[in-house]
């Protein structure tokens, strides 16, 4: 009986091992990037909003929302119903040829979730691509929303820059960035971001860090502002080693500010102050909850920061393409739309793919998320 309880003990930790090095070596797989070392931790160890290992918030975030704790974030999770988190039909896209646009029209164009596509002073742009079917470690978790991936790699011209706000799996992938690299010709990123892009193959030469209030000008008439957001950073359980960040892009006709995954804070107004409001915000109007109040805007916060960035037109971002949090997926896009009534802005609703000219203030999106399920 000892014996066959010795063999039994035996396997049942000889299956352990297997299963503990298969995670071991599963997690040495390039997608979970690399984190900062040598000269880059050096530098980050400089900025002024790197303490006690890992970059803080202008205003701090508490660890948990008040009467949360880690045990009822799973209990939520796992019991709580969830109603129309995802659509049942495909959600209506338009298939713009990318390649055949003017590259001197200035225009903006959602491609799904925080994903974005912009030709703006003869520059071509994209911000946080995401064209894979899911934004995960792994295939079975957050996948995308059905008829949310007409565009690949495939599809994107030359761009002159790319821009990643920050290091969570839907708005960095692997496999999008690495199809895409043969035709990125410069990468803006938070201190840190870089790490992950030199491990995939980019030139080291053509990755841009800066820090918090730094205008990167890599030629003549443009120039990108990495600017504060209210957030976190990490791709496993290590955070905040890398800096998530907001963008402002401006040349002498436009200023357009992208909020990446953001809270609302006191920072969208010291921004629309600094750089004296803004032709287009693209805001973090999604995913947001009330056991995570603070990384994520709802709706009507979005509506605030707007007012606060002094925007002439806003775009809701963060949505339309992956569940991440307990609420009906087209319930951004209702709550915006009435919190945007007889404000000074214009509220910009375009289907995905559908091209904003920013130079057309009379340019008119339809409802198309109404009647659906």
């Amino acid at each position: 009986m000892k014996g066959r309880l010795r063999k039994m003990l035996l396997a049942s930790l000889l299956i352990l091992a297997i299963i503990a090095l298969g995670i071991v070596l599963y997690l040495q797989h390039p997608k979970f990037g690399a984190l900062p070392e040598g000269a880059r931790l050096e530098r980050i160890k400089s900025s002024p909003h790197y303490a006690d290992g890992q970059f803080q918030n202008l205003v701090p975030i508490p660890p948990r929302a008040a009467g949360s704790s880690s045990v009822s974030l799973w209990l939520e999770y796992l019991f709580i119903p969830k109603e129309r988190l995802a659509p049942t039909e495909p959600i209506p896209a338009v298939k713009t040829d990318l390649m055949s646009l003017d590259r001197n029209k200035d225009i903006v164009i959602w491609l799904g979730h925080s994903s974005y596509y912009l030709q703006l002073g003869g520059k071509r742009i994209l911000i946080d691509p995401v064209f894979s079917s899911y934004a995960a470690p792994v295939s079975f978790v957050n996948k995308a929303f059905k008829g949310t991936n007409p565009y690949t790699a495939e599809d994107m011209p030359e761009l002159d820059y790319l821009l990643i706000t920050h290091d969570h799996w839907d708005h960095l992938d692997y496999p999008t960035i690495s199809a895409l690299k043969p035709k990125i010709k410069q990468v803006i990123c938070g201190l840190g971001v870089g790490s992950y892009l030199e491990q995939w193959g980019f030139a080291t030469s053509h990755i841009h860090e800066a820090d918090w209030f730094t205008a990167v000008e890599l030629e003549t008439d443009f120039t990108v502002h990495v600017l504060p957001a209210r957030h976190f950073s990490g791709r496993m359980l290590t955070r905040n080693k890398t800096l998530w960040a907001s963008f402002a892009l401006v040349t002498p006709e436009r200023r357009i500010f992208f909020s990446g995954d953001s809270g609302y804070g006191p920072h969208f107004k010291q921004i629309g102050e600094s750089l004296n409001g803004f032709d287009l915000v693209i805001l973090d109007n999604g995913q947001y909850d009330k056991d995570w109040p603070y990384v994520h805007m709802t709706p009507e916060e979005a509506v605030q920061a707007a007012e606060d960035l002094k925007a002439k037109a806003l775009l809701p971002a963060h949505v339309g393409k992956f569940a991440i949090a307990n609420h009906p997926w087209d319930e951004p896009f209702q709550r915006i739309t009435a919190a945007s009534q007889n404000k000074n802005y214009r509220l910009l609703t375009p289907m995905l793919g559908e091209p904003v000219e920013l130079a057309n203030e009379q340019q008119v999106f339809s409802p198309w998320w109404e009647g659906r399920n």
